[in-house]
């Protein structure tokens, strides 16, 4: 068995009482003494910190912007400095690979890619870019909710100025820490990238805030899905295109049919022709009726007896901030706002609605 990794602030989480469990190959803090409810809803109505290290981090050279956006279907070259996109890596049937971050800095990309795939991922890169360089001695942390902003301008007063998508670096004890402003939990806050030497000592000064509080993968996983935001490995896979993942706006016109770059990507013919025509299933808001969550693999219905099978829950659960259960599902296309299909939990078929995402309204300083 391989042994897990652990991230610079491993023994941080076993002081403040983390219960640790395994997480593509970390070892990784899923919930505190709070416990995941409380640290859901403190991370909407204050600020909590997550420790998101086991992230893959890599910068590559502005010259590869071509050989890049050879990999990935979006506008890298008209990303502007001190700006980050979301982007997805795609294969040669328009399945997705894996879905990461891109930021431009002064000389370089700054790419965040997701634990799960990092190891995958990274060779991907090298084998199509001349240079690639993997950052293994900085920790990556969140800090989101309402009160992220005025907390981290306690310690760097100039990330107030930021707005949603923005990237900085800013200095803390002689230290460059990369920051950019955005997050997974549908909250204002930020990602913040710091070096290992004071990796524990900043998270130290975060925590000793009033305001913040230390928040596991069980929270993370509750929020995201009140956002409407995927999970890779879940509701994004190889065997899913972007058009039918619900994130086609993630491909901008220039990358689409009779853009200046159209195409040119791994898969092109399939998500183009996809963007034009739409796909016939799609990644879909479900709201279950009554009390009783629908979670991951739970097989959904188009009648409450007989019927056909249309699809499959990707995510789902109780929504804490929502109060009551939600859920993601690929499900036909001709499906609209309000039509009824039927989950089947433990052997009997529950009716749900489908709905719009989010299921919480996102808060980004735009």
């Amino acid at each position: 068995m391989t042994e897990l990794l652990r991230t610079d602030l491993y023994d941080l989480h076993v002081s403040l009482g983390a219960k640790m469990v395994p997480f593509a190959g970390w070892e990784m803090p899923v919930q505190y003494p709070m416990g995941v409810m409380k640290e859901h809803l403190h991370t909407r109505a204050e600020a909590g910190l997550f420790d998101v290290s086991h992230m893959g981090q890599v910068i590559v050279p502005l010259s590869a912007i071509d050989a890049l956006e050879a990999l990935i279907p979006v506008d890298i070259a008209g990303l502007k400095e001190g700006r980050q996109r979301y982007g997805i890596f795609t294969n040669a049937a328009g399945g997705i690979l894996d879905d990461l971050m891109i930021a431009r800095k002064s000389d370089h990309l700054f790419l965040v890619v997701n634990a799960a795939c990092a190891e995958a991922d990274i060779a991907h890169l090298q084998a199509h870019l001349p240079e690639v360089t993997v950052i293994r001695d900085r920790a990556l942390i969140a800090l989101q909710g309402p009160k992220a902003e005025a907390t981290l301008a306690r310690l760097m007063p100039s990330v107030a100025e930021m707005r949603f998508m923005d990237v900085a670096e800013a200095e803390w004890q002689g230290q460059v820490l990369w920051i950019s402003r955005s997050g997974y939990t549908g909250e204002d806050g930020y990602e913040i990238s710091v070096p290992s030497a004071v990796a524990v000592a900043f998270t130290q000064a975060l925590l000793e805030m009033e305001e913040v509080a230390p928040i596991g993968l069980g929270a993370r996983d509750s929020l995201r899905l009140e956002a409407g935001l995927c999970l890779y490995g879940h509701d994004l896979d190889p065997d899913t295109t972007p058009v039918e993942g619900n994130i086609a706006w993630a491909i901008q016109k220039v990358r689409r049919k009779g853009g200046a770059r159209e195409g040119g990507f791994p898969g092109a013919d399939r998500i183009l022709a996809e963007l034009e025509t739409g796909a016939a299933r799609r990644r879909t808001g479900l709201r279950p009726e009554g009390r009783a969550p629908m979670r991951e693999g739970v097989e959904v219905f188009d009648a409450p007896e007989g019927g056909a099978k249309i699809g499959t829950i990707t995510s789902g659960g109780f929504g804490p901030s929502v109060g009551a259960p939600i859920a993601m599902a690929y499900l036909p296309s001709t499906l609209t706002e309000g039509d009824t299909v039927w989950g089947e939990v433990r052997g009997k078929r529950l009716p749900a609605k489908v709905a719009a995402m989010p299921f919480q309204v996102q808060t980004y300083k735009r």
